[in-house]
């Protein structure tokens, strides 16, 4: 969300953040709504004011006697309790107008970040880790996993497409992953874990940015509440409608959840094993803190996410991305793509963004600093802790054997009962 009274400032500058984003000039329509809807709000007052004015006189004018003033003024009082309420109507229009075009609106990009249409512009910032070299040449994940466990054929019996039934050591794989990521996201890294509601209301689904412009990427219920798409929407909105103590912040949270997506937008892609599922399950981070935090923040929970896949010793770069392939509510997002072998490609394993102030105000959540006497907006982060099913097809792809079986990971050997590897059934 943004300040308009940032926008009066300086329109120029708004504009050009947004052209970096690929969003057409829209100050000086803004602007105009925003000085419709002020002078409504001056003619309102005005009136309201004149009407208290002259309730007041016509006692005054009845105690003097002055029978003519004491109904001229009744007649006007009469006239503006019959204009206030179309003047009062239009005020909440434009404001409800206003509102509805700036939430619509993306964030601005830093100045730090790339110019750039799509990832074909993204930034390498670093690598970690040498790809293994294989005897054999390595198979997808979708080629390995059915023999495993991987049971797309019953998901989609089930559910329809994008739906996984997995079973025995590779199910018990993939929670070793979840639980490996939440005891090292909380232990070592400090996040306070939780577990949140996967259904919320509309209200919360508009804090994060989702609502009102994504709402085909999600699933709604019939009483009206939504799917979580991620827990970002659940633990961010914890902090809703709050003034915060400054002492508290920064505020981590942790929560490992199923996430739920229409992927609307990704007909297409992957349709082809696990990596794009309506249904999938993520170790999500969410970070509450002053302005001035969120920068070292942001580098904070990126290295969160990168402890994850140096422990399991799967090789990843970390990507900058430029202004035109971030998502709507960030200012500046890192993500990080591990190594597929089968693939032979990097893919996204995490995404870690910093939103800066923009949901603080559709959630209206502040914080007081020491010493000050007006509120501040709070800065907010999220990032992936990372995605446990695509956690699982980079394990499968990185670990495999020639035979088929898969290593199980040396960071998962207390979660995995003794079993070291998983075996195709004889």
């Amino acid at each position: 969300m943004h300040d308009i009274r940032l926008i009066r400032d300086d329109p120029a500058a708004f504009d050009a953040g947004l052209a970096r984003r690929g969003v057409a000039p829209v100050a000086a329509s803004l602007l105009a709504l925003d000085g419709q809807r002020r002078a409504i709000a001056t003619r309102t007052q005005e009136a309201q004011n004149r009407r208290n004015e002259a309730s007041k006189a016509i006692g005054k004018a009845m105690g003097q006697g002055d029978a003519a003033t004491a109904e001229a003024l009744k007649a006007e009082v009469a006239q503006l309790k019959d204009t206030l309420p179309a003047l009062e109507a239009e005020e909440r229009e434009l404001s409800a107008r206003l509102h509805d075009e700036l939430a619509r609106l993306p964030n601005i990009p830093l100045a730090e970040v790339p110019d750039g249409e799509d990832e074909a512009t993204n930034v390498e910032v670093s690598r970690w880790g040498t790809p293994r070299e294989f005897a054999f040449t390595p198979r997808e994940h979708a080629d390995i996993g059915p023999a495993l466990g991987l049971d797309f054929e019953t998901g989609a019996m089930i559910s329809g497409a994008r739906f996984t039934f997995l079973r025995g050591p590779m199910a018990r794989l993939h929670r070793a992953l979840a639980q490996f990521m939440l005891d090292t996201q909380t232990a070592t890294h400090g996040y306070i874990e939780c577990a949140p509601p996967l259904l919320v209301r509309d209200e919360a689904v508009f804090g994060t940015g989702q609502l009102p412009k994504f709402a085909e990427d999600l699933f709604r219920t019939t009483d009206g509440r939504w799917l979580i798409p991620t827990a970002e929407v659940s633990l961010t909105n914890a902090v809703r409608e709050q003034i915060l103590d400054p002492a508290a912040l920064p505020l981590r949270m942790t929560a490992l959840t199923p996430c739920f997506r229409s992927e609307a937008g990704a007909a297409g892609k992957d349709t082809r094993g696990f990596i794009r599922q309506h249904q999938f399950e993520k170790v999500e981070l969410v970070t509450i803190c002053a302005p001035e935090d969120s920068p070292a923040e942001h580098e904070r929970m990126v290295s969160a996410a990168e402890a994850i896949l140096r422990a399991l010793d799967l090789p990843y770069r970390k990507m900058l991305l430029c202004a035109g392939d971030m998502g709507a509510t960030a200012r500046k997002t890192f993500d990080l793509e591990v190594w597929l072998p089968g693939q032979g490609a990097y893919r996204e394993i995490s995404s870690v963004s910093n939103c800066g102030d923009y949901q603080a105000r559709r959630m209206n959540t502040r914080f007081r600093p020491e010493g000050a006497k007006k509120t501040e907006f709070v800065h907010t982060l999220n990032g992936s802790g990372l995605a446990v099913g695509r956690t699982l097809v980079a394990v499968l792809e990185n670990y495999q054997q020639e035979d088929g079986s898969v290593t199980v990971p040396a960071a998962l050997a207390p979660y995995m009962g003794g079993l070291t590897t998983l075996a195709v059934a004889g």
